[in-house]
């Protein structure tokens, strides 16, 4: 099916699996976010770092389980920093909306931004 692109004001494309080649396909995004589980533990910047070199945008999801996990919020931020300087970071719970506000705020904020 198709639909009309002009009347799209967000698109939004999921990487399914490998972390490391979506960041080498420029696909006319706005741009790029890298999104980390905290079950998958706080080194993932450091283990893809292209795919977080080439991300605007981080969110920190799950932190709902946070006082369940051995997971170091601090040291994930300083690992994503290391590897891209300035990446903006949003922690974040689907589970119980913690951190979501700032995160849908950010995203209107870039819509309407947007010259369509």
């Amino acid at each position: 099916e198709h639909f009309d692109l002009d009347s799209v004001q967000m698109l939004m494309i999921e990487n399914v699996g490998n972390l490391v080649c979506p960041a080498s396909f420029d696909l006319g995004e706005d741009f790029k976010v890298s999104l980390l589980s905290v079950t998958e533990g706080e080194d993932k910047p450091l283990k893809y770092p292209q795919m977080f070199r080439a991300s605007e945008i981080m969110l920190i999801n799950k932190i709902d389980l946070l006082p369940h996990l051995r997971f170091d919020i601090a040291k994930c931020r300083e690992y994503a920093e290391q590897v891209h300087p300035g990446i903006r970071i949003f922690e974040i719970s689907c589970y119980s909306d913690e951190g979501l506000d700032q995160w849908y705020a950010w995203l209107k904020e870039q819509v309407a931004g947007k010259k369509f």
